[in-house]
């Protein structure tokens, strides 16, 4: 369902980043009976306001599976004139509801949250979370023999016990950018488009010869991520080769040559927008393309 926009003079939109550990969440979206992101970000916000507010609706860049975690996520929410007076404090002279907006909802998470509001500000005209978005960008933490087990890194990192060759999974990340229909590495949903285009998508190893993927896009569908990064782990285990990568991404359905990769490692770092002059232009340019259910989830 795409939100429509707020009319001008009755709400003030914001701009809020986020990061969380995704361990104990059930991604994203918010869901009865589970523990969400979304929903125990929205019941924190709005029991900063005294419920004044009631359930607030935030607008995520890019909607997370269970398990995955984020450092730079980007919501927006929309608040009322009542609900932007109960934020003003004057502070030296000025009002910082932004500033109060992330103190208030901080605050009722408590220190040790696993989810936080890291920034907040008050948008732009026409600034979308998810619609307005360029790019967005993930990494991936791979753990083989050669890196060995660091327990402390347990939670954002997956453990293979294999030695895996970098340079034949770099040549397979490469065979995977562009402009495809990524269907054989995203697991379907009705009415989605698995057409993406893949812009960055490489391999190195860390100080801690950790291998790390980088793996940028204008938009993920359910499971991309995790799905080019098994496919290429595949390739740098010998289980498949880089012509299987090809095949596969042509194929368009998916495929059992490979292993989805664990939610563990995967980390959403960071989306990126057009400049404030283009930013109507470009949520609009971006509804238009993508206006079907679901057509730019993220992982």
């Amino acid at each position: 369902m795409i939100e429509d926009a707020p009319q001008e003079g009755t709400t003030t939109r914001f701009r809020v980043d986020v990061a969380y550990q995704g361990t104990d969440f059930a991604g994203w979206s918010r869901q009865p009976g589970q523990r969400t992101v979304q929903g125990v970000l929205e019941a924190a916000i709005s029991t900063s306001f005294g419920d004044l507010i009631g359930r607030p609706a935030l607008v995520v860049a890019g909607r997370t599976d269970a398990g995955v975690h984020a450092v730079g996520q980007v919501v927006h929410l929309d608040l009322s004139p009542d609900a932007m007076h109960r934020l003003a404090r004057q502070r030296g002279g000025r009002t910082d509801p932004a500033g109060a907006l992330a103190r208030r909802a901080n605050g009722v998470l408590g220190p040790y949250s696993d989810v936080a509001i890291t920034r907040a500000t008050i948008a732009p005209p026409g600034f979308d979370a998810r619609f307005g978005a360029l790019w967005r960008r993930y990494e991936y933490r791979v753990a083989d023999v050669v890196a060995g087990r660091n327990p402390l890194q347990r939670a954002h990192t997956a453990w293979l016990p294999t030695s895996l060759d970098i340079d034949a999974m770099n040549e397979a990340a490469s065979m995977l950018l562009g402009l495809h229909d990524f269907g054989s590495y995203c697991k379907p949903r009705e009415g989605a488009t698995t057409i993406r285009t893949l812009l960055d998508f490489s391999w190195r190893r860390d100080e801690d010869r950790v291998l790390r993927a980088d793996v940028r896009a204008d938009a993920f569908c359910h499971s991309m991520v995790r799905a080019l990064v098994g496919a290429t782990v595949a390739v740098g285990g010998g289980r498949i080769s880089v012509a299987d990568v090809v095949s596969l991404r042509d194929g368009v359905s998916r495929d059992d040559a490979y292993a989805v990769m664990p939610a563990r490692g995967l980390t959403f770092m960071e989306v990126a927008y057009p400049p404030d002059e283009q930013l109507a232009d470009r949520a609009a340019l971006t509804r238009s393309r993508r206006s079907l259910p679901g057509g730019l989830d993220g992982e």
